[in-house]
């Protein structure tokens, strides 16, 4: 008979499990409770979108979408693609679905998304990012309400070594001129840029300024500042952003050389950094993006919003404990294992974590019963064909019995 191969799991996937899965259900759950703190919405969405979504507001010339988007035809022809990103399709439901009249609009979400890279420490071909956005409020107290969520789901979750690094990229014609220099700056230097600055420099300057090629960083470390760019509009917005950081005890430090590459990002870039995760230190990055919607087809819309990998920050987080055990139901014999199912079952609808031992033989039971670390144990046993099994507390404070009781 021919051996039946295993499996094996797709490069850059992971199963989360044990540990792992309790990391992972911290970040979500300090999440979602400090989305509730902060008064943003739920969203859920599909994992697919039609490929024009992404290729429309990621950029064609992106990384993202050039190399890394997992796209493919249906049976009905139709080009669609595995989220990368959760932003393009917030913004896509926010047209079609006429959430504009809610706006502004503060939503969140978390779940699953794909990206064919190399699979490196904490990142993943499929990997999971929670999102928050603010959607129709061109106030910089948008981007102030959202930094101060980051912050406090950063301190809730205890990571600490954490700088929120800060940058503003202007207005629309704060970017129109500070763009303009810098292209006449790189092209002064086109001889000793890179083959990807190269590339860049006709489509997407800004990003030279972020190179980690050695070659570039001279040229790009010379570059023109944006301040010198900044329309008093500009000027006025970053400074309520950073007064409003300050009022609400966010700490944060100025990266200048901090940008976006997609013309449609304006005012605040920011993220959040740290040396603990190597050369890849981001564990949350976002900013605002008045120009999205627009590109999308959809009126001119100011947005703000930022993503963070669940998987990064899980890996930042000391050692998460089991979950406590309430009371652990030991059966003495299987004459009083209906009884135990009934125990069990009222334990739980009153409130307490509680689980049932009834294999193997009485000695083995209790074992087992004390490796699950309850903060109780109990017993049943059976008493004869006529009584009900009988029940008593071997360990623990006796809060099974009382809640029995209340039952």
């Amino acid at each position: 008979m021919a051996r039946i191969e295993t499996p094996h799991p797709i490069r850059g996937t992971q199963d989360i499990f044990g540990e792992d899965q309790r990391r992972f259900g911290r970040v979500v759950e300090a999440f979602e409770r400090v989305r509730r703190l902060y008064c943003f919405g739920r969203v859920e969405l599909p994992v697919f979108e039609s490929t024009a979504v992404f290729a429309r507001s990621l950029g064609e010339t992106t990384d993202v979408v050039s190399k890394e988007m997992y796209s493919f035809e249906d049976r009905g022809g139709d080009s669609l693609t595995l989220r990368p990103e959760f932003t393009a399709g917030i913004a896509r439901a926010y047209l079609t679905d006429g959430w504009q009249q809610y706006a502004p609009l503060k939503i969140a979400t978390h779940g699953p998304v794909f990206r064919y890279e190399r699979p490196q420490k904490g990142r993943y071909r499929q990997f999971h990012q929670i999102d928050a956005e603010v959607i129709g409020a061109a106030e910089p107290g948008a981007d102030v309400e959202l930094l101060a969520f980051a912050d406090q789901l950063l301190r809730e979750l205890g990571i600490e070594g954490v700088t929120l690094q800060l940058n503003t990229l202007g207005d629309a014609d704060t970017r129109d001129a500070w763009r303009a220099s810098l292209v006449a700056h790189f092209e002064a230097h086109r001889d000793v840029l890179s083959e990807d600055s190269l590339a860049r420099l006709d489509k997407n300057p800004l990003r030279i300024l972020d190179s980690k090629d050695p070659r570039d960083r001279p040229v790009a470390d010379s570059a023109p500042g944006i301040d010198d760019y900044l329309t008093p509009e500009a000027r006025d917005f970053f400074a309520a952003v950073t007064a409003g950081l300050d009022a609400a005890g966010v700490a944060w430090t100025r990266n200048d050389r901090l940008v976006r590459g997609l013309d449609y990002y304006r005012h605040t870039a920011f993220e959040f950094v740290t040396d603990r995760l190597g050369a890849q230190g981001t564990v949350l990055a976002g900013g605002r993006y008045d120009g999205l919607i627009g590109s999308l087809g959809g009126p001119e819309t100011p947005g703000v919003g930022w993503a963070a990998g669940i998987e990064r920050l899980a890996m930042l987080l000391d050692g998460a404990p089991a979950p406590q055990l309430d009371v652990a139901v030991v059966v003495e014999d299987e004459r009083a294992f209906g009884e135990g199912i009934a125990t069990v079952a009222r334990l739980r609808k009153a409130g307490l974590v509680a689980d049932l031992v009834a294999t193997g033989s009485p000695r083995k039971r209790y074992d087992k019963a004390l490796k699950l670390e309850p903060a109780e144990t109990v017993s049943l046993r059976f008493e004869g064909e006529a009584s009900a099994a009988a029940f008593r507390t071997l360990r623990g404070e006796p809060r099974a019995e009382q809640a029995l009781r209340q039952a």
